[in-house]
């Protein structure tokens, strides 16, 4: 086979693959198309091969999914199977990405070393959970001041006005997991003693 015949066959799979890694993701072409600026039509002519891949068109579609280039492509794996997120930092706050794809559950880890001097509650659509790992975790939800230590977990609708931070004591660390479908988890958290 010539090194033509490879690359022919190579962008020959790229439809199918990012027909299935979107379907997998639950997406429309619409909602791809929406997130990424490439037209409906672009797209499900990529999906089915009448279009030629490039990478002007798979940047955005590798951004939308959150998936490396080389797995829309197809690129054969390398030695090392470990996900290298690129940590988040903002507000005081490092967060590490734990989930790849768009829009369902998504799950952090936060480390956060000191307590924000002013608690802002905010409202989003989403269901949230979070589980403490170390420290402890001050979560202020409407009307409710609650403290959860570690091993402890806490579950919110998150369009109730909430705000969550480390206690005065320092640093915590603790899992976020959240989807705009609202999964349920347990919950398992102590009022804050008074």
């Amino acid at each position: 086979m010539t090194d033509d015949e490879r690359i022919d066959d190579v962008l020959n799979e790229v439809g199918p693959r990012l027909r299935r890694i979107r379907r997998e993701r639950g997406a429309t072409l619409g909602d791809l198309s929406a997130s990424t600026g490439i037209s409906v039509s672009t797209l499900s002519r990529l999906e089915s091969g009448q279009r030629k891949p490039s990478l002007e068109l798979l940047l955005p579609i590798a951004r939308a999914h959150q998936v490396p280039l080389d797995e829309l492509v197809g690129a054969p794996p390398v030695g090392d199977p470990r996900v290298r997120a690129k940590p988040i930092v903002r507000h005081g706050r490092t967060m590490y990405p734990l989930t790849r794809q768009p829009g369902g559950l998504q799950a952090y880890k936060i480390v956060q070393e000191k307590a924000e001097a002013l608690v802002e509650q905010r409202v989003h659509e989403g269901y949230e959970w979070l589980y403490v790992l170390s420290g402890k975790l001050r979560l202020v939800l409407g009307e409710h001041d609650v403290v959860i230590g570690a091993g402890e977990a806490a579950e919110f609708d998150t369009r109730v006005p909430h705000w969550f931070g480390p206690t005065d004591d320092g640093r915590v660390e603790f899992l976020s997991l959240f989807g705009p479908q609202g999964e349920r988890m347990h919950v398992r958290a102590r009022p804050k003693a008074s």
